[in-house]
Protein backbone atom coordinates (compact mmCIF):
# COMPACT_ATOMS: atom_id res chain seq x y z
CA UNK A 1 0.00 0.00 0.00
CA UNK A 2 1.04 3.63 -0.61
CA UNK A 3 1.80 6.35 1.39
CA UNK A 4 -0.34 8.57 -0.11
CA UNK A 5 -3.77 7.29 1.43
CA UNK A 6 -4.49 4.86 -1.25
CA UNK A 7 -6.43 1.85 0.30
CA UNK A 8 -6.56 -0.21 -2.49
CA UNK A 9 -6.85 -4.12 -2.10
CA UNK A 10 -3.82 -6.19 -3.66
CA UNK A 11 -5.42 -9.20 -5.25
CA UNK A 12 -3.40 -12.08 -5.99
CA UNK A 13 -4.38 -13.69 -9.51
CA UNK A 14 -4.73 -17.27 -10.19
CA UNK A 15 -3.39 -18.83 -13.47
CA UNK A 16 -6.19 -20.14 -15.29
CA UNK A 17 -8.93 -18.34 -13.45
CA UNK A 18 -8.28 -15.12 -13.83
CA UNK A 19 -6.01 -15.02 -16.37
CA UNK A 20 -4.07 -17.02 -18.83
CA UNK A 21 -0.98 -16.40 -21.17
CA UNK A 22 -1.62 -16.38 -24.67
CA UNK A 23 1.51 -16.17 -26.79
CA UNK A 24 3.21 -14.12 -24.24
CA UNK A 25 0.49 -12.18 -23.52
CA UNK A 26 -1.89 -12.17 -20.11
CA UNK A 27 -5.00 -12.39 -21.30
CA UNK A 28 -7.80 -11.34 -18.10
CA UNK A 29 -10.95 -14.03 -18.18
CA UNK A 30 -14.69 -12.86 -17.32
CA UNK A 31 -14.06 -14.12 -13.34
CA UNK A 32 -11.25 -11.11 -13.09
CA UNK A 33 -13.99 -8.98 -14.83
CA UNK A 34 -16.75 -9.80 -12.89
CA UNK A 35 -14.66 -9.74 -9.72
CA UNK A 36 -13.70 -6.40 -10.69
CA UNK A 37 -17.21 -5.02 -10.88
CA UNK A 38 -16.95 -2.50 -13.28
CA UNK A 39 -16.18 -2.61 -17.29
CA UNK A 40 -13.10 -0.84 -18.66
CA UNK A 41 -14.32 0.49 -21.75
CA UNK A 42 -11.15 -1.36 -23.37
CA UNK A 43 -12.90 -3.84 -25.63
CA UNK A 44 -11.54 -6.97 -23.39
CA UNK A 45 -11.44 -10.61 -25.03
CA UNK A 46 -13.32 -12.11 -22.54
CA UNK A 47 -15.35 -8.58 -20.97
CA UNK A 48 -18.86 -9.76 -19.26
CA UNK A 49 -20.51 -6.54 -19.53
CA UNK A 50 -22.67 -6.32 -23.01
CA UNK A 51 -21.18 -3.07 -24.54
CA UNK A 52 -17.84 -3.91 -24.78
CA UNK A 53 -18.02 -7.35 -25.95
CA UNK A 54 -19.86 -5.55 -28.84
CA UNK A 55 -17.26 -3.26 -29.28
CA UNK A 56 -14.73 -5.93 -29.18
CA UNK A 57 -16.09 -8.13 -32.12
CA UNK A 58 -16.30 -5.33 -34.15
CA UNK A 59 -12.82 -4.55 -33.80
CA UNK A 60 -11.67 -7.76 -34.15
CA UNK A 61 -13.67 -7.88 -36.76
CA UNK A 62 -12.20 -4.71 -38.49
CA UNK A 63 -9.08 -6.56 -37.65
CA UNK A 64 -9.48 -10.09 -39.53
CA UNK A 65 -10.92 -8.09 -42.43
CA UNK A 66 -7.48 -6.14 -42.63
CA UNK A 67 -5.23 -9.60 -42.95
CA UNK A 68 -7.41 -10.72 -45.72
Amino acid sequence: MSQDGDTAEVVQLVENEDYYLDHGLMVLTARYHLRRGYCCEQGCRHCPYGEAQTRNSQRNADINEEHK
